[in-house]
């Protein structure tokens, strides 16, 4: 039997922290219990994550106007930066800190991994959330990034595919839906 021909062992979603980064993109076919309902999983996660953004960033539109008036309305200049500011620290923090998932994702009970199965880093995330927003504001290039998806076996959208990154149920929803 050759190298090429030998069966490929099944492949079980990656631990938390395994190191493991030699392993090429996920298989869908080999492993569609990481794929399964990730793409509204990931919609669901949004909307989670969008609520809780509208706090963090509601809660420093307090402080900022507080800082406002101590500096005699300088400090109010920090409203035109404060919600890309928290988003990008929030995206930062969570999707690129040691759970590759936001609060909403893990709610959902899904993660971002690179293409090879390592964790996102910080840049990483944030580059991934800028492409998203801005794809965002311009509608019709938000459909296509986001219709991208319908056509991936692995539900990834367009800006997944440009970073090398993939959504897949994390290790403890893909063993129960592995059964």
């Amino acid at each position: 039997m050759t190298a090429s021909s030998s069966p490929r062992p099944p492949l079980i979603p990656l631990e938390r922290d395994s190191g493991q980064h030699d392993r090429f993109a996920f298989d869908p076919v080999a492993e569609p219990w990481l794929f399964d309902g990730v793409r509204t999983r990931r919609i669901m996660a949004f909307l989670l994550d969008v609520i809780v953004l509208g706090i963090f960033i509601g809660l420093g539109a307090v402080v900022v106007g507080f800082l406002g008036i101590l500096t005699f309305g300088l400090g109010w200049l920090l409203y035109a930066v404060l919600a890309p500011l928290v988003a990008i620290t929030y995206i930062g923090l969570t999707m690129g800190g040691p759970k590759s998932a936001t609060p909403g994702m893990q709610a959902m009970g899904i993660e971002m991994r690179m293409w090879h199965g390592g964790r996102m880093d910080g840049l990483v995330a944030i580059v991934h959330a800028l492409i998203f927003y801005f794809s965002l504001g311009t509608g019709i290039l938000w459909m296509i990034v986001l219709g991208a998806s319908l056509f991936s076996s692995t539900k990834r959208c367009l800006h997944d595919v440009l970073l090398g990154t993939v959504a897949v149920n994390n290790a403890d929803r893909a063993a129960s839906l592995r059964g």
